[in-house]
């Protein structure tokens, strides 16, 4: 996949994940507000305990969702892949999009399934086109910063010594 195509799907990726995020957190505010309104209760829980932690961790895995768009929005902008902790945050959401399938198709359908995967592939696509290049570009793992010289050449790309002159 050439990189015509690669900032596109991360910017697809990016407004997934930001239009997920909200979606998440907005179910889950709806569903902590009704847990509230009919003081439900769950084996004698308090309403208003449940409402509130259902309304923050509708919060807090939405935010996981924005923040993993931003991650696939710098990838977009910067045309570089992902390091560290963006690569960690990248590699989870794709995690979390395959368990979410699996619960899904028995929950919710094979279109919530269908959804997820969709997800799930773009969020790899994004991570795999961005890597090949990383890893075509000289910058794999023989390349060290520092070693050899500090020049990051690998054993056998480093200059040979000059040829003794033969007078």
């Amino acid at each position: 996949m050439g990189p015509v195509i690669r900032r596109p799907v991360a910017v697809v990726t990016a407004i997934v994940l930001f239009v997920e995020g909200l979606g998440i957190a907005g179910l889950q505010w709806f569903l902590g507000t009704v847990v509230d309104r009919q003081k439900m209760s769950l084996a004698g829980l308090d309403p208003d305990a449940m409402s509130v932690s259902t309304k923050a961790g509708g919060v807090v895995f939405g935010a996981y969702f924005v923040f993993c768009g931003v991650v696939a929005l710098l990838v977009a902008l910067r045309n570089r892949p992902a390091a560290g902790l963006g690569k960690i945050l990248l590699i989870s959401v794709a995690v979390v999009h395959g368990l979410l399938g699996a619960l899904t198709v028995g929950l919710v359908g094979w279109g919530a399934f269908a959804f997820m995967m969709v997800v799930l592939g773009i969020v790899l696509l994004t991570l795999m086109t961005y890597d090949r290049e990383a890893r075509g570009s000289g910058g794999g793992a023989d390349a060290v910063p520092g070693e050899n010289g500090g020049s990051g050449a690998g054993p056998s790309e480093q200059a040979a010594p000059p040829a003794p002159s033969v007078s």
